[in-house]
């Protein structure tokens, strides 16, 4: 496990004060002071320890690269836009949850950046999400509300992997009324990563895909917590590579179910060791298409589960007969031969 803890970025609030609210016996609630907010990018990783376990020898260092490439956009502590949220600590009665107060977005494009806000003093939930603006396949869903607001993926019956790294804090915020404080916020990483690397020599096919299933669909920001709400197939894509008898396939996704944790990784010490469940906890499908243009399908059932800020390496080898044999003995195999499409899947190949 390596943990990268990079660049600060530090936005930084300062604000006057009102006329008249230095006053002893007033309401300085709607008075503004000056106070600031030091946010810091976490990324929690083992990203060079998993790559330079499977990918280190041979013509897999030109896979390693291909794969660091393909997901620099994905574990990457730069910041292109941050979304910046303070919310009343107290529920409304109308809405039932505590509503939002103030709202900011920036684009930063860097690692660090400062920002002057002008906000009320009083007491605060504050959440922030980075990396949101260019996610094409997540959105901040009731951003308005604190504890229903959320990072929801796009609902459909196959989707496309997330295509930015995300990252969130959440921070209570107890602001003194007789002098300036200083906030340290903390982002973490949201979303995970699997890549299938699948031996081709020797076989005769001429089609590949593969997709996978049970990760989270939701994330709730307030509570750092992941739902699944469906079951929605994710179809991965293929990261270019050069002639090494190989291909790759990569999902980025938010992690699995995981009967140990539930929220996004914050341990610096091994986060990614885990049981293996009985149960397989996400499930890798690989569909190969045969000379002949029969189809085969292979199964792969994982029980050790995909956490946040985790990437998650497979070698496999391709079968005479089209099916997939991973490396890992863990890892259980089904085989369709002569597979079709039936009404249980909705994937298009």
């Amino acid at each position: 496990m390596t943990r990268f803890v990079k660049q600060l970025l530090s936005l930084i609030l300062g604000v006057a004060v009102f006329a008249g609210c230095c006053l002893v016996d007033e309401d300085v609630r709607d008075c503004e002071t000056e106070y600031f907010l030091d946010y810091e990018m976490l990324m929690i990783t083992n990203l060079n320890t998993e790559i330079n376990t499977e990918l280190s020898i041979g013509t897999d260092i030109q896979i390693a690269q291909a794969l660091r490439t393909y997901l620099d956009d994905v574990f990457n502590d730069f910041a292109h836009d941050v979304d910046l949220g303070f919310y009343d600590v107290v529920r409304d009665e109308v809405e039932g949850d505590s509503i939002r107060l103030h709202h900011e977005t920036h684009v930063m494009d860097a690692s660090e950046s400062s920002y002057m806000l002008y906000i009320p003093i009083r007491d605060y939930m504050h959440l922030a999400v980075a990396n949101i603006e260019d996610n094409t396949t997540i959105d901040i869903e009731d951003g308005n509300l604190c504890h229903k607001a959320r990072l929801s993926q796009n609902v459909s019956d196959t989707v496309s992997c997330h295509n930015t790294g995300i990252f969130t804090a959440r921070l209570p915020m107890y602001i003194p009324e007789d002098k300036s404080e200083t906030f340290e916020v903390s982002l973490y990483m949201a979303n995970c990563a699997c890549a299938m690397v699948i031996d081709t020599i020797g076989s005769n096919i001429t089609d590949m895909k593969v997709f996978a299933t049970g990760f989270a669909t939701e994330f709730s920001i307030c509570d750092s917590s992941y739902r699944f709400s469906y079951t929605p197939v994710v179809k991965a894509d293929e990261v270019k590579l050069p002639d090494v008898g190989a291909v790759c396939f990569t999902t980025v996704t938010f992690p699995s179910r995981d009967p140990e944790y539930t929220k996004v990784s914050i341990e610096t010490e091994d986060p990614f060791i885990s049981e293996r469940s009985e149960d397989a906890l996400w499930h890798l499908s690989v569909y190969t298409t045969l000379a002949d243009g029969s189809i085969t399908e292979t199964l792969l059932g994982v029980g050790t589960p995909l956490r946040a800020g985790q990437l998650k390496i497979f070698r496999a080898k391709v079968l005479g007969n089209g099916a997939v044999q991973p490396d890992d003995p863990t890892v259980g195999v089904s085989v369709a031969l002569d597979w079709e499409p039936g009404n249980h899947h909705e994937i298009e190949l």
